[in-house]
């Protein structure tokens, strides 16, 4: 069996048999790879507590009929305050959960592996507070980089000027001002602000962005309905913060 090098991150690990493993993995070019760890699960396995979601690694892999196979794995970037703290746990599975869903197999997208990292990194020391904003930024950029960039400077149907009777519509791509609007969600002009703050900015730079509450919270409900619209699986993790709030 060929054997190849990789930098991967680990999105999802699920039992197979007794003592092994199967890993959902965003390899450094974006696309997505599932891999077997044999053995990771017996008690003194070398792979089991190298493959823990959240971690980046540098692994060998075998290539095999249906699945890859894990042969070796070097920890980059482990993650652990992400797992050590309950908040920081639940905001980074809004990441891995959206990376599983739309990443794919043989396709190819290397900025994505790049985001996800740097975000997973910020959220290792990012104050609690700012979660909410780095989940809703990534999901923001995120879908920018699969050609889904929301239209938020001007009217997504008219291209006209934006107004306090602005809304949001998913089908439409993006706001639209109050003479075309019908239907779509709310959305204020903080809200608003916020979303295209957040598309701007570095992820290293948005816990620094100033926001009220309520801009915040209706901004990441409104990308949660974007993402639904447009990824077509059931966000079980995304579901479950933003109900959260």
């Amino acid at each position: 069996m060929p054997a190849y090098p990789l930098r991967v991150l680990v999105l999802r690990k699920t039992k197979l048999g007794e003592t092994d493993l199967i890993l959902n993995l965003l390899a450094a070019d974006g696309r997505q790879v599932r891999a077997v760890a044999k053995g990771a699960r017996k008690p003194r396995g070398k792979l089991g507590a190298r493959v823990e979601p959240f971690t980046v690694l540098d692994v060998l892999l075998h290539t095999g009929r249906s699945l890859e196979i894990l042969a070796e794995a070097e920890t980059v970037a482990s993650h652990d305050a992400i797992r050590a703290d309950y908040d920081r746990a639940v905001a980074g599975s809004v990441v891995l959960d959206v990376l599983d869903k739309i990443s794919v197999e043989g396709q190819v997208e290397p900025q994505l592996f790049d985001m996800a990292v740097v975000t997973l990194d910020v959220m290792d020391d990012a104050p609690v507070g700012t979660l909410d904003l780095l989940v809703s930024a990534f999901l923001l950029k995120a879908l920018a980089m699969h050609g889904y960039r929301p239209a938020l400077d001007a009217c997504a149907s008219c291209g006209g000027a934006l107004d306090s009777g602005m809304s949001f519509s998913v089908e439409a791509g993006g706001v639209l001002c109050a003479a075309c609007g019908s239907g779509g969600l709310a959305l204020d002009p903080d809200a608003r602000a916020l979303m295209r703050a957040l598309m701007r900015a570095r992820m290293s730079e948005v816990p620094g962005v100033e926001v009220s509450d309520a801009a915040r919270t209706e901004a990441l409900r409104v990308v949660r309905a974007y993402v639904g619209f447009h990824v077509p699986a059931r966000l079980r993790a995304l579901d479950s913060y933003v109900s959260a709030l």
